[in-house]
């Protein structure tokens, strides 16, 4: 910003042949109140520009704030319904387990079942077995 309200001045001053005059002297008298004059509306100019970079930056922060702040009511509302979406997720889950559960169960129940008619036929075959041999 500087750098810019220095290279300003320095072009104003080389471009304006109000102050190319200054190097000229009129009656024994250096004219510069030109000079100063366009110095001091140049050092103006660049104090109003100043002020109103200053108001944009302000409206800026003002208005960052305020998205900031919808942003966070936006995420809190979401914030339930993605904890109930989670707890359907996990329910669904659960309901998943317990069906697979209940019929790894059956299964089971009807091992239970085979295994006892086989250790049944088993007695019956050592005891016809064993009749046989004698």
């Amino acid at each position: 910003m500087l750098k810019a309200l220095i290279k300003s001045i320095v072009n104003t001053v080389e471009g304006n042949p109000d102050i190319a005059q200054e190097s000229q002297r009129s009656s024994g008298i250096v004219k510069r109140t030109t000079v100063k004059s366009n110095l001091s509306r140049l050092y103006e100019d660049a104090l109003a520009e100043n002020e109103k970079l200053k108001a944009r930056l302000e409206d800026s922060k003002q208005e960052l704030t305020k998205i900031r702040l919808q942003l966070d009511s936006v995420t809190q509302v979401r914030a339930p319904s993605s904890r109930q979406e989670k707890f359907g997720l996990e329910k669904q889950a659960l309901e998943k387990r317990v069906s697979d559960m209940e019929e790894e169960l059956k299964v089971l129940t009807e091992l239970k079942s085979d295994n006892q008619r086989l250790k049944d036929e088993n007695g019956a075959l050592i005891r016809v077995i064993s009749k046989l041999s004698k």
